[in-house]
């Protein structure tokens, strides 16, 4: 037996153990090395994974406060015993080291910590570099997710996966208290942890939720980190007012890093089961999703159910140009499939389901495509709607050259598309309609105005079905139309409040002309007026559409003012106002609408604060000079302080349509008795034992109700977080639907849904909501370095 070698000795002696001769040791420590200045060597970026062809030369490196052994052959040390190797670390109270086997034996408050991943037990057996081996009597912890448990015996199968037997799992963090016990826990017979595949398998497993058992569980698969795994999903129990109970199973295929898909069945009391399913794919050049739901045997309707939705995106370079291939399809079984699984599937629940494909191809100046849109219009007897017109087939073509002498700009578009729809429906025949539209303009700029003038001519052929009213089958019409669009650009330093800005002063003048041409018999297959806001007072037409150039002679005038960050260019204050002068009347309307004769238009008067981050406040009125009052308003206001604290309110006011009220809201209830809890930043939550109140509610003082109404309330303990929500939503104008949620989230584990997540409700109706617990970047294993 070697003497007691002092510590400051043991990493010399560890070398002599991996197998450095002991000359090399002797000339390493000559005191010529001593007189030589030292050196900077470049080192490489510390790596979270080292890899295996570096890992497997790494030295071993023991210390303790006592160490005997036979070089190359064994050592032990007794006495704050370390053992150390790449990103193992072994400490006890005596450690036993075979060089040959490379094997470890640790006893007497064994701690090991391997990339992060920490345990700690009584006894350990283990061959270090191949991490195979076991621990007794074993407590252990998790970086990825903080889950930490207690065990009989941990089995190291090799360095990424282990066998936990006898175990428990939380992700429940201990307080300083001797009572402390985990809110929730899992108790399992066998736990397997891979983290190569970051999965955690649990067999024979009980879930405990405040001491009391809630749910047996044979099997279940639970991640490790955020990446997606195959498995059973946690199922989904609601009760619901149409549905009854539901009862939701789904199952998480993850076919390939770019593939996926969600097979879910469904049970609902009052209505009978319903299988569906998605499936996603993303590649390089293209992406997609399909969604499908089929219930055999609706009791609700007494007959088969089916909804069906389809997205595509894609574009393919060639050797004759860009080709670009999109599809929307969106079809389902009956007419009220809508108001019975609207949220299923948000795509299906408007009335009007469109199928649209269009193949587009594109080489530089060129650009053409090909469209197909057939809509399904799912009447109802008491509110029927006119359908509007599929396009069987569309083609269009457009030039837009990039180079043209005198700093022109033109372009030339073409398009023939037959319009179909039900005439008994429409009133009108279906038809073929062809039109050109050429356009050239001079834009002249400078660094404090724009003067551009335009000239466009709008050329159209119509082959009608049936006869119109003055017996013609065809029509036809050429309009021309001139425009000048100028402006100036003004600015100045400003000081308001204390703060240093740059002031603008843009007034804006745009003129146009289009001569009239009577346009009364043609129907309308895809016309619609424009609204009337900043971005379609400055333009030629007051239509959308192709059926309709109105006999405009008018001119907008306009101003707009900002102040401006100095700094950063932001815009903190924004007013602007405009209204037309008409020259003369707009006789070219859309059926059933008298002629404008109006010689000054309603007043647009707009004004956006975004004083700080935490301020926002934005309007928009339509003010009828004439009358003295406001045809349409839209005010909304902002307050967010932080992360999870934010009010919004908007007031929507059209006359005789309309006036709502919208107040959403994302608060702490603690605020209110003084605890602002912690700020950990966005996807962290502000810390355990705090209450969230989450709403949207929609007012229509109109009709003096409340017509959508999203109220819930979040519960924050660090370890779950449990959410209720009360939902009501319109579905109708005289009937609505209404759902009470729960859902208990373990962190770290899974979401427990009763009822259909609140977590979508709350994303998708209350603005800027947060999660509690979004995915966040996976920690390093130098956060938890030994």
């Amino acid at each position: 037996m070697r003497p007691p070698v002092p510590r400051a000795l043991a990493y010399c002696i560890a070398l002599a153990w991996c197998g450095l001769p002991l000359a090399a040791q002797a000339q390493a420590a000559a005191p010529s090395a001593w007189d030589e200045p030292l050196t900077l060597r470049k080192s490489p970026a510390l790596q979270e994974t080292i890899p295996e062809s570096v890992r497997t030369q790494l030295p071993v490196f023991v210390t303790g406060d006592r160490i005997s052994g036979q070089t190359d052959l064994n050592a032990t040390i007794e006495g704050n015993a370390e053992l150390r190797r790449g990103d193992t670390v072994i400490r006890a109270d005596r450690l036993d080291y075979n060089v040959p086997e490379d094997l470890a034996k640790a006893r007497g408050n064994v701690r090991i910590n391997r990339a992060g991943n920490s345990y700690e037990g009584s006894a350990l057996d283990l061959r270090v570099d191949a991490f195979e081996g076991f621990f007794t009597d074993a407590r252990y912890r998790l970086l990825a997710t903080q889950a930490h448990g207690e065990a009989n015996r941990v089995d190291f199968i090799d360095r990424d996966r282990a066998l936990v037997h006898s175990a428990t799992y939380t992700t429940c963090q201990r307080d300083n208290e001797a009572s402390w016990s985990p809110a929730w826990v899992l108790r399992a017979d066998k736990i397997r942890i891979d983290n190569e595949e970051e999965v955690g398998t649990a067999e024979g497993a009980v879930l405990e939720f405040q001491g009391v058992p809630v749910l047996p569980i044979p099997y279940i698969t639970f991640p490790l980190s955020d990446k997606r795994k195959s498995g059973l999903l946690p199922p989904t129990i609601g009760l619901d007012s149409r549905d009854g109970l539901d009862y939701t199973q789904p199952y998480y295929w993850n076919i390939a890093p770019n593939r996926d898909a969600t097979l879910r069945a469904a049970l609902m009391s009052k209505r009978g089961a319903n299988l569906g399913g998605e499936f996603r794919y993303l590649e390089p050049t293209y992406q997609g999703e399909i969604n499908a739901d089929v219930m055999p045997s609706d009791r609700l309707r007494d007959r088969e159910r089916w909804g069906i939705t389809a997205k595509h995106q894609g574009v393919i370079d060639s050797s004759i140009g860009g080709l670009g291939l999109n599809l929307n399809l969106n079809r389902v079984s009956d007419d009220n499939y809508w108001r019975d699984f609207g949220r299923a599937s948000e795509p299906l629940r408007q009335r009007l389901l469109p199928n649209d494909a269009m193949l587009s191809w594109g080489s530089g100046d060129f650009s053409a495509q090909v469209r197909t849109l057939k809509w399904q219009t799912l009447q109802d007897v008491t509110s029927p709607i006119v359908p509007p017109y599929d396009r069987m087939p569309q083609l269009s073509w457009r030039y837009t050259p990039s180079a043209l002498p005198g700093g022109l700009d033109a372009s030339v578009e073409l398009d023939t598309t037959r319009f179909e729809a039900a005439r008994a429906l429409t009133g009108q025949p279906n038809a073929d309609r062809s039109y050109a539209l050429a356009q050239i303009s001079r834009p002249f700029l400078s660094p404090g105005g724009f003067v551009t003038p335009k000239l466009q001519l709008h050329t159209t052929q119509y082959q009608f079905d049936s006869a119109l009213s003055n017996g013609s089958r065809s029509a036809s019409r050429t309009l021309p139309t001139f425009s000048v669009d100028s402006g100036l650009v003004f600015e100045r330093d400003a000081n308001f409040f204390g703060r240093s800005f740059l002031q603008t002063l843009e007034p804006r003048a745009f003129y146009t002309y289009t001569p009239f041409s009577d346009q009364s018999r043609l129907p309308v297959y895809d016309t619609a007026a424009n609204d009337f806001n900043f971005a379609t007072v400055y333009t030629e037409n007051a239509y959308g559409g192709n059926d309709r150039i109105a006999d405009n002679n008018l001119l907008t005038l306009g101003v707009t003012t900002r102040l401006l960050d100095p700094d950063t260019g932001a815009e903190n204050v924004r007013f602007g106002v405009a209204q037309r002068l008409r020259f003369s009347d707009q006789d070219v309307t859309l059926p059933g609408m008298a002629p404008v004769s109006e010689r000054l238009s309603d007043v647009l008067v707009g004004a956006g604060i975004n004083w700080t981050q935490k301020w926002a406040f934005d309007s928009l009125v339509q003010y009828n000079p004439k009358t003295q009052r406001s045809i349409r308003s839209t005010l909304s206001a902002r307050y967010s302080p932080g992360n999870y604290r934010t009010v919004s309110a908007a007031y929507r006011f059209q006359r005789g349509t309309s006036e709502q009220i919208d107040i959403g809201w994302q608060w702490p209830l603690n605020d209110l008795w003084g605890d602002k809890g912690q700020d950990l930043g966005a996807g962290r939550g502000q810390g355990g034992g705090r209450w969230y109140s989450v709403a949207r509610l929609n007012y229509s003082m109109q009709d003096r109700k409340l017509v959508d109404t999203v109220v819930g309330l979040e519960y924050d303990s660090c370890c779950w977080i449990g959410r209720v929500v009360l939902e009501r939503l319109q579905n109708s104008t005289s009937t609505s639907n209404t759902r009470l949620l729960f859902q208990i989230e373990f962190v770290g584990f899974s979401r427990l849904s009763l009822g259909s997540s609140p977590l979508e409700t709350f994303k998708q109706h209350v603005p800027r909501y947060q999660y509690l617990r979004d995915q966040v970047s996976a920690p390093s294993r130098f956060s938890n370095y030994d």
